[in-house]
């Protein structure tokens, strides 16, 4: 599967404003986590969030490479789980020091 410029320009803007969502509500700040752990965020969540959905079938029709808000929905719901596997991991491992 070849990706087009289209479709890398579409991640990222899918992955920036769900990592800027994510970001805004586990933080309370309007900046949330920055500009670019915003963006990785955003990216990683967009990836668990079209993997969760397309396999417990939520929101069909998330295959297409398109912004939309079911795009932006299911990249804001895999950003917060992503955020709150970073925050087991840290709890863990503080707890172990």
């Amino acid at each position: 599967m070849a990706i087009t410029w289209a479709q890398l320009i579409v991640w990222l803007v899918i992955g920036g404003v769900a990592g800027w969502l994510a970001g805004s509500v586990v933080t309370g700040k309007w900046g949330g986590l920055g500009h670019w752990c915003g963006l990785g965020v955003g990216l990683v969540g967009a990836l668990i969030g079209g993997l969760l959905f397309g396999l417990f079938n939520i929101l069909p029709g998330l295959d297409s490479i398109s912004i939309s808000l079911r795009d932006i929905v299911s990249a804001f719901a895999g950003s917060l789980v992503f955020l709150l596997i970073l925050w087991g991991f840290r709890k863990v491992r503080a707890d172990k020091t």
